[in-house]
């Protein structure tokens, strides 16, 4: 029986760079060089204890997925690096990844979470919508829209980490 964990680790970990390198491969071949101009300097003390995390979830001593949080502002984690091995995707992996950092930024003492995806990654859309994130932009417009000016080809999504507690008269 296969056993499935989550652990943390450093953000230069050099088992992740592999798929760190993946990661953007797959972003080159969706967007070409759209990203390039904006390229985001990475710096790895985002992603540290106690404000930031890096983790991954493992099967059978295999890296099958990660995600990472670090600091939008004092209030919210803006989750970074959610990947699935491709030939494992479609099994709920991205939400395990999700749902653990929404967890764990919630103990960290943040309340809400924010995240970006790309105008040409459908099949994130539906994920963070279908687990109550809210967008940013507008549902009902062709997200190629989003690639050209004013925009930056970024779909942004917020989510709040406090239950509402309020009851209903």
């Amino acid at each position: 029986m296969s056993t499935e964990f989550f652990r943390d680790v450093s953000p230069q970990a050099p088992e992740l760079e592999p798929i760190i390198t993946g990661l953007f491969g797959e972003y080159a071949a969706r967007y070409g060089d759209y990203f390039s101009k904006d390229a985001e300097v990475e710096l790895t003390e985002w992603y540290l204890p106690p404000q930031g995390l890096f983790i991954v979830l493992e099967r059978d001593g295999e890296i099958i997925a990660t995600g990472a949080y670090k600091p939008f502002d004092d209030n919210t984690a803006e989750l970074k690096r959610i990947w699935t091995r491709s030939d494992l995707r479609r099994q709920g992996l991205a939400w395990k990844v999700v749902s653990e950092l929404e967890r764990r930024a919630r103990l960290a003492g943040y309340s809400q979470v924010y995240l970006t995806t790309g105008f040409r990654q459908p099949e994130a859309v539906r994920l963070y919508l279908s687990h109550g994130y809210q967008p940013h932009f507008d549902l009902t417009r062709d997200p190629e829209e989003y690639s050209l000016p004013p925009y930056d080809g970024r779909l942004r999504f917020t989510k709040s980490l406090v239950e509402n507690h309020a009851k209903t008269a």
